[in-house]
């Protein structure tokens, strides 16, 4: 999957549409989810041009992938979420239902989320 200069989180990126920010820095930017599938559902994203998980792991120094997954340790902690639990979730690819060609990962929290295996719920 090539990256798309053009997907919405690229834009958001540049400032071209609008989404609640809950945290951003030099190197990342998290929003909640227009469709949140918990209490709380944030989309954390490096400010990179990288289209997936194995983009990013490829591709991205150890630095930058260490800075990211501390991030997120922070932006759940921030959120209150480091006492009950959360889950966090990245799609790969088009059959794991990734839409946006943008590196993301899912920070979902607030309630017992239940199995992973056919929880429409969560």
């Amino acid at each position: 999957m090539a990256y798309d200069v053009n997907n919405v989180f690229a834009k958001i990126l540049r400032g071209e549409m609008p989404a609640e920010r809950v945290y951003e820095d030099d190197h990342v930017l998290a929003i909640k989810d227009i469709h949140p599938k918990a209490p709380t559902h944030v989309l954390v994203l490096p400010k990179g041009p990288y289209t997936s998980l194995m983009d990013f792991s490829i591709r991205a120094t150890v630095e930058e992938m260490g800075y990211f997954f501390q991030t997120i340790t922070k932006i759940a902690e921030r959120l209150g979420l480091n006492d009950k639990g959360f889950r966090l979730v990245s799609n790969i690819g088009a059959d794991a239902g990734q839409i946006v060609p943008h590196f993301h990962v899912h920070l979902l929290g607030g309630k017992q989320l239940g199995s992973m295996a056919g929880d429409s719920d969560s």
